[in-house]
């Protein structure tokens, strides 16, 4: 794993002690990019589940002003650290070890908001969709905020979730990627969810 572009182009990421992490694949973190930026210009980014910690540094790395990255391993914890170190990014960064919803409402209580939202929770979690209505809830999104869900492509997480609504979707051979848009009223609905299936990366 490196970090595909921006500052840190290049630069090599290490992986997570053991089989529990799931990395995202360069290829699939590319092509994400593609579809969100690819370029930031400032911006607070939240990287839940950062197992390594790539989407939020490679966020960081194409222009967005600052991150938190939350996970509840010590080993991730670990190599998020040390991933940091690696890119220069440090400075930028927040790292916590929490779970999801403990989390979510330690950054209520600080009053923390959010641009950007990566949301990689194990396969075996089917509730990114609470998530993202519990940070809606908790006043963590700033308008029109994008959250960035990944899941087994198995897996359908519904077109509108109270308060977001998809832009686009695309599928990586077993990992789906679905982005989200934070739309308070929920007043926009989006014409035409785009839809892309990637049959080569398996």
């Amino acid at each position: 794993m490196r970090v595909v572009s921006g500052s840190a182009k290049g630069r090599p990421l290490k992986s997570v002690p053991g089989s529990g992490t799931r990395p995202t694949t360069d290829k699939v973190k590319e092509a994400l990019f593609s579809m969100i930026g690819p370029y930031f210009e400032g911006g607070a980014a939240l990287d839940l589940f950062a197992g390594t910690g790539g989407l939020g540094i490679e966020a960081l790395s194409r222009g967005m002003e600052s991150a938190v990255f939350v996970d509840m391993e010590p080993k991730s914890i670990d190599t998020i650290r040390a991933n940091l170190k690696a890119t220069g990014l440090e400075s930028r960064a927040e790292v916590y070890r929490n779970d999801a919803g403990r989390a979510l409402s330690a950054m209520e209580k600080r009053e923390r908001s959010f641009d950007l939202v990566f949301l990689d929770p194990p396969y075996r979690l089917k509730h990114g969709d609470e998530l993202m209505c519990s940070m809606a809830a908790k006043g963590l999104l700033q308008a029109e905020a994008l959250v960035v869900l990944e899941h087994e492509s198995s897996y359908a997480y519904p077109e509108h979730i109270p308060g977001f609504y998809r832009l686009r979707q695309a599928a990586y051979g077993e990992t789906t990627i679905s982005i989200y848009q934070y739309e308070a009223a929920g007043e926009n609905v989006a014409e035409n969810g785009e839809e892309d299936q990637d049959e080569s990366a398996n």
